[in-house]
């Protein structure tokens, strides 16, 4: 059935413009699991999460937001709290990711949004960007690569024997444990600061039978990401959309030098450097809030 169903209640009351509202959507026949909170009638976020996390990873963040945006923050299939068919069954590709995500807004009605990307986020949002540029309001971008620039030497090694001679191996190796820890507190300002809910909870779904396959599969398609870039560069020099880059400068993954590539094609963009990694806003999602609401709301930022 085509329609919303309640998933748990939020604790905060249900009028507070920070109560989240947790609900799964059908898209396709996939049920899509998402997190919204504050006003319809505000200008929509759309908080799109990376690997191998999931909306949970904005838990801290919605509650500063809803008070000036209606926040919607989608798990991807075979992430969080959406279904995860198995590969036969679902095409995970990042074109289905982002074509799952439309869905989701056709069905909720937003059609002008600001997109908040991280990692994965980048390549499902720049999808929905070039595909619809006229419903973008702005973009957030945080440690979310669009240049070769910003590709670390440890990701070119998991990725490059998949892309190139089918060797799982190190792909593999990126689902263990110890790597998923890794990603959250390698670059870390103060990894005592980071809670461990957010890796235990990302690597119990890694863990989940079945989804080592769904992960493969969206690495080997992960090559098509590099092959738009000139397409995601020439849609930033001809929209100019207003842009903010908030960006852990710590990230092993993908480096402080792809964050300054976007200023060769977005001149005007804001760039932020956090003391943080991969996942800054296990530390920082107060300070990324305030440059969000005084980059795209100043005036009621100032109020």
């Amino acid at each position: 059935m085509n329609s919303d169903t309640p998933f748990l209640a939020a604790r905060q009351t249900p009028a507070h413009p920070a109560a989240v509202r947790l609900a799964h959507h059908e898209v396709n026949g996939t049920r899509i699991f998402y997190r919204s909170a504050g006003d319809p009638a505000q200008p929509a976020i759309v908080l799109l999460h990376g690997f191998p996390a999931s909306s949970h990873m904005f838990r801290d963040l919605i509650p500063h937001l809803a008070g000036h945006f209606h926040v919607i923050a989608p798990d991807y299939p075979g992430f969080g709290h959406s279904d995860a068919p198995a590969p036969g069954r679902f095409p995970y590709s990042f074109d289905a990711l982002a074509g799952v995500v439309d869905g989701l807004l056709a069905h909720l009605g937003v059609d002008r949004y600001h997109l908040y990307m991280q990692d994965y986020g980048g390549p499902v949002g720049l999808r929905l960007a070039t595909a619809h540029p006229e419903r973008v309001l702005g973009l957030v971008i945080q440690n979310a690569n669009a240049y070769l620039e910003g590709i670390s030497p440890m990701v070119r090694d998991v990725f490059m024997p998949l892309w190139e001679q089918g060797d799982e191996g190190p792909a593999r190796a990126l689902l263990d444990a110890a790597t998923t820890r890794f990603q959250y507190l390698t670059g870390a300002g103060d990894p005592l600061a980071v809670s461990p809910d957010a890796w235990v909870f990302d690597q119990a779904l890694l863990d989940r039978p079945g989804n080592a396959e769904i992960q493969l599969a969206l690495f080997r398609d992960y090559r098509h990401n590099v092959d738009l870039y000139p397409v995601w560069h020439a849609y930033f020099r001809q929209r100019q959309p207003k842009t903010l880059i908030a960006w852990g400068r710590g990230d092993p993954l993908f480096l402080v030098e792809g964050a300054e590539a976007f200023r060769g094609d977005l001149p005007a963009a804001a760039v932020h450097y956090l003391d943080g990694g991969h996942f800054v806003l296990e530390e920082h999602a107060a300070r990324v809030a305030e440059l969000i609401l005084r980059h795209f709301t100043p005036e009621r930022a100032a109020g």
